[in-house]
């Protein structure tokens, strides 16, 4: 069983670089000189509005947490929540505050299916 649990654990230490790898690709073209007004906020609508995962990247990560909430409620101790509370509210104010702050900014930025 412990090597189960480090084979997993390995499987989201690399899963988790490769994301980290990706938004830094994101951090980089972000930070290029010619992205003007209208790219970044295509680039922003993508973390929020891309249908590959459904809702975008905030999205997913959102449901990741979820997903552990929902996992820390079965094996949490005396069930109190101290785990699972913290998790479920955390993908909360992913989805509630941060997409639609990432929105806000969005169309701000570039009105998008408004004539400028």
């Amino acid at each position: 069983m412990t090597g189960q649990r480090r084979t997993r654990l390995e499987r989201v230490r690399a899963a988790a670089g490769i994301a980290s790898l990706a938004l830094q690709q994101i951090e980089d073209d972000l930070s290029a000189d010619d992205v003007d007004q209208e790219e970044l906020a295509a680039i922003l609508r993508e973390l929020i509005e891309d249908t590959d995962p459904p809702g975008g990247f905030l999205a997913a990560l959102a449901q990741l947490l979820t997903t552990a909430a929902r996992r820390a409620e079965q094996i949490e101790p005396d069930r109190d929540g101290d785990a699972s509370c913290p998790l479920h509210e955390a993908a909360a104010l992913i989805t509630d505050n941060a997409g639609l702050r990432v929105l806000w900014a969005a169309r701000g930025l570039h009105p998008q299916g408004e004539s400028a």
